[in-house]
């Protein structure tokens, strides 16, 4: 990576610092640090979801996924969060703004004290903050390989450098300082990513190889599903991925609750979920072409690294790899910030329970607090992800088996249908999922295993969100919960004005 390059890097880093201490003058109370006040554009809240559920780990786990299994990865991923947009712009984008309206919420477990009650938010309060940790330990990680290929910068180096950079803006700015990042982020991959595609047409002889590489490449290559990518594997990612961009992921949930009323979380969902129709299309392409452009690659996760170092001029390589920057700084500085906010707003009430609760000042104090320290301990776990099975084991089983038995009591609480599914159902089906992925990532790894390499990660990732479904819904229908106040913060949430329930006026 020559000295332009570099220029190129450095200025994309110190842009993304002058926008988050700008955004500082938009922050006055934790309503504006974490949730923009309410006052979030839907075209913004749009983009800045779509930027905030992908990361640099495309560039190189999904990297070495296309360049060994080839178009299968457009399916099982980018379809599947279309699908999961499609259903959640109708079931759950217009629930948070009405939740943030009804409860004053700023954090997407708040509601859950109501929902069920104390013990249960805390459960999936600790919990899912801890898994956090993990997930964007995987991004950092991801970033830093991309810095070793690019410049021979030390895996240790490379993450510090892109997780301290993220650790400034967000600690100061807040959700507005990530939101105006991730639309300065987005141009920036938007350039790079056509750019690459440009030249990686150029090489295979013009437009046509968009259809005549599929011939050339090797087989199965142009298959919907293939290898460990099976239609079984496809179906269960439609559940992990609905119930993770919807808000599972609870990064994603604060776009939506930024969003100034229904309406406009339903247009930001519908956005979002366009961008992942049509832009994978253009990011994964060079990726499915490097079989033909760097045949028998050793290290398939460097791919798309070493095409842009083959492939671009100096000055287009930095622009490149601030675009795949980008994406890390976009998931983990919203991660950071979302985290924050379930520990400022969840965490430290339930453990003060009985006492006075934090002033707004002491609140905001707290949130900085809190995203900082977050940044600092997933920058320990992306400096030992080996323990954790690298980049890919982090990604898809970690956090793919682990998000469903989270997600599914906080977004299922939402409906109506599963009302009767109260306290004893959230516990029950967490921890029925979390014992299951544990029995089968270390108990019974060997029977698994002997079901092929095909079904492992099917297997691992299926088990705990279907496992904690089942225990969520049947324990709702044999021990049926009914509480006057959840009903109604039910009923309230399916349509847009009206009185806010009575406790929820007491909340907020």
């Amino acid at each position: 990576m020559g000295s332009v390059a570099w220029i190129v890097l450095s200025l994309y880093f110190a842009l993304m610092i002058v926008i988050g201490w700008w955004a500082k003058s938009r922050v006055h109370d934790a309503r504006d640090f974490f949730t923009a006040g309410g006052r979030m554009p839907w075209w913004l809240a749009g983009i800045s979801h779509h930027m905030s559920g992908y990361s640099a780990a495309v560039f190189v786990a999904y990297a070495a996924i296309a360049y060994t299994t080839g178009f299968a990865l457009y399916v099982w991923w980018a379809i599947g969060i279309v699908f999961a947009m499609a259903v959640g712009s109708v079931l759950f984008a217009p629930k948070w703004p009405r939740l943030r309206q009804r409860l004053g919420i700023i954090s997407p477990l708040e509601y859950l004290t109501t929902r069920y009650n104390l013990p249960a938010q805390q459960v999936l309060a600790w919990s899912g903050a801890a898994l956090k940790i993990f997930d964007v330990g995987a991004k950092w990680t991801a970033s830093a390989v991309l810095l070793n290929v690019f410049a021979g910068v030390p895996l240790h180096w490379g993450v510090l450098l892109t997780g301290g950079v993220t650790l400034i803006y967000s600690t100061v700015g807040g959700l507005w300082a990530d939101a105006l990042t991730d639309l300065g982020q987005f141009v920036i991959q938007l350039a790079a990513g056509v750019a690459m595609l440009v030249v990686t047409l150029s090489k295979l002889g013009g437009v046509s190889a968009v259809w005549t590489i599929w011939d050339r490449l090797p087989a199965g290559h142009a298959k919907p599903f293939a290898g460990s990518y099976t239609v079984v594997f496809f179906l269960v990612y439609l559940l992990i991925d609905t119930l993770s961009y919807n808000g599972g992921t609870w990064n994603l949930a604060q776009r939506f609750i930024a969003a100034g009323n229904a309406a406009q979380a339903r247009r930001a969902a519908v956005l979002s979920g366009a961008l992942y129709l049509v832009w994978p299309l253009v990011l994964f392409f060079p990726m499915w072409a490097a079989p033909l452009l760097l045949p028998d690659l050793k290290a398939p996760e460097q791919s798309y690294a070493l095409l842009t170092t083959h492939l671009l001029p100096s000055g287009l390589i930095g622009l490149v790899l601030a675009g795949m920057f980008a994406h890390t700084m976009a998931m983990t500085s919203s991660d950071a910030n979302a985290i924050s906010a379930v520990v400022v707003r969840d965490i430290i009430p339930g453990l003060m329970r009985g006492r006075s609760s934090l002033s707004p000042r002491t609140e905001l104090a707290a949130g900085r607090i809190a995203t900082f320290s977050f940044i600092a301990l997933s920058l320990v776990i992306a400096l030992t992800s080996d323990h954790f099975g690298g980049v890919l084991g982090l990604l898809i089983l970690w956090f793919g088996a682990l998000v469903g038995p989270i997600a599914i009591p906080m977004l299922f609480g939402m409906l109506p249908w599963f009302r009767r599914s109260g306290p004893s159902a959230a516990i029950l089906s967490w921890a029925a999922g979390l014992i299951v992925f544990a029995l089968t990532k270390y108990v019974f790894d060997g029977q698994v295993a002997r079901l092929g390499a095909n079904w492992v990660s099917t297997v691992t990732v299926a088990g705990p969100v279907i496992v904690a479904f089942v225990v969520f819904t049947v324990t709702g229908l044999v021990r049926p919960w009914r509480d006057p106040a959840s009903d109604e913060l039910i009923d309230a949430l399916g349509t847009d004005g009206g009185p806010a329930p009575e406790q929820a006026i007491a909340h907020a």
